[in-house]
Parts: C-alpha cells; structure tokens; sequence
C-alpha cells in the first residue's frame, strides 16, 4: 500500500508521461493542444480521463449548477448521439444526473474499462492505449459539433 503521498506521486508521474506522449499529437484542427486538460471553451463543460487501482475512464462530463441548464446540455448532447458515436465507434453509458467525486449533481457520458492499474508500470501502456484514440475522437467530434454547443457559453 502506497501513503498518500506515494500515491500521488505515482498518479503525477503517470499524467506527465501521458501529457508527453500526446504532445507531439495534433488536434482534429491541427493545433497543439493540452490532451490531458482539454479545452472545451465551455466552462461547465468537460472532457476528463481518470485511473484508479481498479479501472479508467473516459467521460464527458456536465457541471453547470443549475439543473434546467445540465438538462438542456445533456439533452443537446443526446441530438448528437449518432455523430458521437460515428466518431468513438463504441456504445458509451449515458447518465443524466449522478454525483460526481465531490457530491455534486452532474450529468455525464462515459467509457469504463477495468482489470488496470494506475499504480502498476506494467499497466500504463494499456492505460494509454485506452485513453489515446478516445480523446482523439472526442476532439474529432468536438471539432464538428462544438458550435452546437455555442449557447452554453
């Protein structure tokens, strides 16, 4: 068992050697971009990846406070559902309102694998070939369909 300390350590040096693998890849659009903190240009609007023990996932995630506005996203999100999925080439798990790591009400699509481990070295070329081709595609379809979303800025 790691403290907590180590743990996050090792979490660090993770992302910093994923973020240096995707460096050298370019957006949908040809620019550099921060893979692993993705801009979307909508504030309450996320592109996320995380690793634990267990599992990884790749989600985007809702975060705007007031519930009527996550509605009307997620309900924006479902109009582009077949574009979406043309895109990741996978069924993704689609959920409305579930709480988040911190308490709070968000609404969030999401892709999970399990049987990896953050904290094995062994793992993280199985880590990175999970979050790779997922976060490219996010950003392939984001190119399209950012506009759609213009109203939520």
């Amino acid at each position: 068992m790691y403290t907590r300390e180590e743990a996050a350590a090792i979490k660090e040096q993770f992302w910093r050697t994923f973020g240096q693998y995707m460096a050298v890849v370019p957006s949908a659009e040809g620019l550099r971009v921060n893979w692993i903190n993705y801009k979307t240009g909508i504030k309450q609007l996320h592109f996320k990846t995380d690793a634990t023990s267990k599992k990884a996932t790749v989600s985007i995630e809702m975060t705007h406070a007031d519930a009527g506005m996550r509605a009307l996203m997620f309900e924006q999100w479902k109009q582009l559902q077949t574009l979406l999925m043309a895109h990741l080439e996978e069924e993704w798990e689609w959920e409305e309102d579930v709480e988040n790591d911190y308490g709070r009400i968000v609404s969030r699509i999401s892709y999970t694998i399990t049987g990896v481990n953050i904290f094995k070295k062994e793992d993280w070329s199985k880590l990175i070939s999970f979050f790779k081709p997922r976060l490219i595609a996010l950003d392939a379809f984001w190119a399209d369909a950012q506009y759609g979303f213009e109203l939520f800025k």
